[in-house]
């Protein structure tokens, strides 16, 4: 699997017969296979056999004629980022796909959940299901909001999790926050919104969706009780992003107190999009309400399934005040004339049936076993760094003491087959360096080696 020979959807050989072939008790390949199936590389599909459904991505080649490991080939400049790697100068709007594009053993940047752990059978079944109960009609162009069934889901699924209070008609589906952003760029402007605040530190990717759309972004800080209301107020911004069910990248949930500010900022003239990114993930805490839930008029609520099930699938939902819901529904039609129909049915058939909220809870103890393994590497590996945000979500933020730039840091860690994303990319203001590591898709063993080889590089440029 490592090298390649066994690919995706490769059948692994019976335990009896691969034990027999390798003359070892039947035991040892029972437990190797067993590993694997946690690691989410194979899964057992009855009459189909062992499958492999994930493969390690391959080491980079050794230098020719050393013979050593990556992480130990001697280079010319240890830690410095070569020509065209993406921590070089600022991030540009492409920097996450170079990124991506970069090889590495072990990818730690976040936002990556576990996408050897889609449901692939139960997606299968309700697909059959949908598709044999699916109507001529049904194939032809439907409401550009989103297929009603899969809106009347929506409403379930917010109001049991989220303690939103909607009906369908409220409700527009769409390709992920990203496009929810995308349509919101003419309606904010109509309205006269130029300005959306964003966190500090926030999402850099949030920031660079909305000033591709002409809207600039006033940074306001985060402190250990969620964003500061009134440095925002001092901002004079009509709108702001806000991630307050698990703040991005700090982990911070917004306090009581700060809730009610920021609805008090709301409620005399402010508009909140509220991104609801990755609120399902949670280990240590109680759930936290939207905040829609308490001020809908005012709040524009975004979320979406790709930190539940999978980032290709490009479904998400956005519940905007309704004054401009007939806008938004405008610039949906002239989209893309509304999301594909069947993603959208089965989504629907696996949330009425509870078999979302059942692979939820699936995750969420796998989760919690990479995030307590992340956890235990840094005390090994980093012990002069301090964790953010570990009680929920799919990545923790590590800050250490200002000696090195965290970029110089995560192109170091790249160097030696490590990718994570420098905590400064998602900072408009000065602050402290750190690192946002992603756990959810990785197992203890990579985590492990990944965070090692952090240790490695930040005792180099030291």
């Amino acid at each position: 699997m490592a090298d390649g020979r066994l690919a995706v959807g490769s059948r692994l050989p019976p335990t009896r017969v691969l034990a027999a072939e390798l003359r070892v008790s039947r035991g040892v390949v029972t437990e190797a296979y067993r590993r694997l199936t946690e690691d989410g590389q194979v899964e057992g599909r009855r009459r189909a056999g062992t499958v492999v459904v994930a493969t390690p991505a391959a080491p980079p080649p050794a230098p020719s004629g050393t013979g050593r490991h990556p992480d130990t080939a001697p280079r010319e400049h240890p830690g410095r980022p070569a020509p065209g790697e993406p921590f070089t100068g600022e991030p540009g709007a492409d920097v996450f796909d170079a990124l991506r594009a970069a090889p590495a053993r072990v990818d730690l940047t976040p936002g990556r959940p576990d996408l050897s752990a889609f449901p692939r059978a139960a997606w299968l079944r309700a697909e059959r299901t949908v598709l044999a109960e699916l109507s001529a009609k049904d194939l032809g162009y439907g409401d550009p909001r989103g297929d009603p069934r899969l809106r009347r889901a929506v409403a379930g699924w917010l109001a049991r999790g989220r303690g939103i209070r909607v009906e369908p008609d409220d409700i527009l589906i769409v390709a992920g926050i990203a496009q929810a952003l995308t349509l919101l760029h003419p309606v904010l402007r109509a309205d006269g919104i130029a300005d959306v605040a964003v966190e500090d530190p926030g999402s850099l990717g949030a920031r660079q969706h909305l000033r591709g759309g002409g809207l600039t972004t006033p940074p306001v800080p985060v402190d250990d009780e969620g964003l500061r209301v009134d440095a925002l107020r001092a901002t004079g911004a009509p709108a702001v992003l806000i991630t307050p069910a698990h703040q991005f990248p700090t982990g911070v949930v917004t306090s009581g107190e700060r809730r009610r500010e920021l609805l008090r900022w709301a409620a005399d003239g402010g508009l909140v999009l509220e991104d609801d990114y990755d609120a399902e993930h949670r280990y240590d805490r109680p759930p936290v309400p939207a905040l829609h839930a308490q001020l809908p008029d005012r709040i524009c609520y975004m979320g979406s399934v790709s930190k539940l099930l999978a980032p290709a699938l490009r479904i998400g939902w956005l519940v905007p005040p309704p004054r401009y819901r007939q806008a938004l529904t405008g610039a949906k039609r002239f989209s893309d004339l509304g999301n594909a129909v069947l993603p959208q049915l089965v989504l629907a058939r696996l949330m009425d049936s509870g078999l979302l909220e059942r692979h939820l809870r699936l995750l969420r103890g796998r989760h919690r076993r990479r995030r307590d393994a992340m956890v235990t590497a840094l005390a090994a590996h980093l012990p002069g760094a301090v964790v953010h945000g570990a009680a929920a979500g799919l990545h923790v933020t590590v800050t250490y003491p200002p000696e090195v730039p965290d970029t110089e840091l995560a192109a170091a860690a790249l160097a030696r087959g490590v990718k994570c994303q420098p905590l400064s990319w998602h900072r408009q203001l000065p602050g402290r360096p750190g690192l946002v590591l992603g756990y959810a898709a990785d197992s203890p063993g990579v985590i492990e080696e990944g965070v090692a080889a952090l240790g490695r590089a930040l005792r180099d440029l030291t």
